[in-house]
Parts: structure tokens; sequence; C-alpha cells
């Protein structure tokens, strides 16, 4: 069986890196990718590219609806994360016209885009959370402390704060903001792909990683049972169907999440060139097919982040 595919928000990252995975699969037949902007490299992956309407436009979604009826498209993967919220927001995550959405589960959605739920559900779970507040609680946190969005993504407005007067300036500059107990890392910050299937059939993949201008710029295949058994049971207990990304550090009282990113992640090349295909499970348990075997790649085996440059 083939499908036609659209990506939108192809011109970041990660919908470059999902364009790469999928012009190579068996599972594609027409591939197309969209953008608000052409000023990209997406236009030189996605061969079917075309520049479309923000999210924030009335006309955004009976122009999608348009294009998916007029190109019969079969699966959308949004990749936009405020699309995403978007698409949750207004109950449109099943499909759009005759197009399926492939994302993550609701749930994890729901949880995966608020930072502060998630350390509520960590919390409710029993399962290991850092101390977690909002700035607009009264409360002073113990330094030092991570001031980061309680909804956004990223590292560019990520601080670490060690005293009460940057506390309060930070906090006075951004009242939505959360205020994260800083997790002593010695032994690092792993980046970790989580699959689930409809079957309940869990498959992970563990990165030590060291970030470069906020990317996971370089990153080391870890085989750690402790992190492994923390993935799985996340999984459950979020009721997953889908792929997502959950970020932690590994402290004196084991691996603690600090984050779940329910979307597919930057590294989701790395991952598929080490045999751990979400994407393309994610496809292929949406067609209810049998899942490709997954044999996990040898511990120590790294990546490095490269760039490519394409002129017009």
């Amino acid at each position: 069986m083939k499908i036609n595919i659209l990506v939108t928000g192809c011109g970041g990252d990660i919908g470059q890196s999902i364009g790469k995975i999928l012009n190579k699969s068996a599972l594609v037949d027409e591939l197309y990718g969209c953008d608000i902007s052409e000023k990209n490299a997406g236009k030189f992956i996605y061969s079917n590219f075309f520049k479309g309407l923000p999210y924030t436009d009335t006309g955004y979604l009976p122009n999608l609806e348009s294009f998916v009826e007029d190109n019969k498209i079969d699966y959308i993967i949004p990749m936009s994360e405020p699309e995403l919220r978007y698409f949750s927001d207004t109950d449109n995550l099943k499909a759009i016209g005759r197009a399926k959405m492939l994302t993550a589960s609701s749930e994890a959605l729901r949880i995966g885009f608020d930072k502060l739920e998630t350390v509520n559900f960590l919390k409710s779970n029993n399962l290991p959370f850092p101390e977690t507040i909002s700035v607009a609680d009264e409360r002073v946190p113990k330094f030092p402390v991570i001031l980061k969005s309680r909804t956004g993504s990223g590292s560019s407005s990520i601080y670490k704060v060690e005293n009460l007067e940057d506390y309060n300036y930070v906090k006075s500059k951004h009242s939505d903001f959360i205020a994260q107990e800083f997790l002593e890392g010695n032994q690092g910050e792993f980046t970790c792909g989580v699959f689930r299937s409809k079957k309940r059939e869990i498959r992970t993949l563990v990165f030590k990683r060291e970030l470069t201008s906020g990317y996971s710029g370089y990153g080391e295949i870890i085989n750690n049972e402790q992190i492994n058994n923390l993935l799985r049971n996340l999984a459950v207990e979020i009721n997953l169907e889908g792929s997502i990304n959950v970020q932690l550090r590994l402290t004196e009282k084991g691996p603690v999440v600090f984050e779940i990113n329910p979307r597919f992640s930057s590294t989701v090349l790395f991952r598929h060139m080490f045999g751990f295909k979400d994407l393309e499970w994610s496809i292929q348990d949406k067609l209810n097919m049998e899942l490709e075997p997954y044999e996990a790649a040898k511990e120590g085996r790294t990546f490095y982040k490269g760039f490519n440059e394409f002129i017009s």
C-alpha cells in the first residue's frame, strides 16, 4: 500500500529530517510539504513544496481541506508545535477532510504541551519529577533553579538563576514562566525516543547528548535499564499511542524526566539511521500493518549534527 502524505511546517529542522526519511520510504506515493515561508531548505527536499497560510489565518482550515481533497492526501504530519497546539485546541487531531492526522495520542499532547502539567502527571503516577512551581506562585524556590516557559519549546529562553534578585528580575519579564529544580546531572543529559503501538508494544532509544546552538549536536547511544524502565512506565501511564521525545537527566536519585515533547524530535533522522524508525512505524501502525522488526543499535555508537547547503 502506498499513500500520499502532506507535511506541514516542513521548512524547520525536524520537517526537513522527516522529508529525508519519507523520500526514501516504500510507503509513500506522493510527498507534499508546505511552510509559511519559502525561504528555507524544505523546498529542496520536498519536490511538491508550496507556501501555505499560517494557522492564525481565518482561511487556514478551508485552504488545507481544499488541498487535501484536490491532491488526495491520505495523511497529514504537522511539524510546527504551535500548529499542533492549534489542531489539539480545535479538536482536529483525528482528520482534516479525508486525510487522517499522524500525531501522538491526545493525552500525550495535552500533558507534553504544558511543562507544569508534565510535572503534575509524573508526580501523580509516582514517577521521578523535578520540583516545579509557576513563577506566579508566592513561594520562593530553592536555588539554583531553572526558569523557562511553561508552554514554549526550545532552549533559547531558559535561564539558570542562582539568587532571589535575578529570580525576581526574570519573573518580572516572563509572568508565564515556571521555576524548576536544577537537576544536577554529572552523568549527562539524555534525549529519548519512545514509541508505543496500538497493540501496546513499546520501543525506546536513548541518546546521551550535547547541545549545539539549541540542537542535539552530538549524541551517543546508551543502554541503561533504569532509564528504559522509566520510559516504558511513562508510555503506559500517559496512554501513549505514537511517538514522543523525552528529555531527562541522570541524577543521584536516578533518571528524572524534565520535559516531554509530544512529537517527532530533531533526532528523528538519527534515530531512523540507527534502526529506530518511529516515523515509519507510526505510519505502519495507522495502516494496521505489521511493524518492521526492531533490533536495538549497539551501545556507544554516536551521531554528529551537520548541515547541508542549497542554492537556486
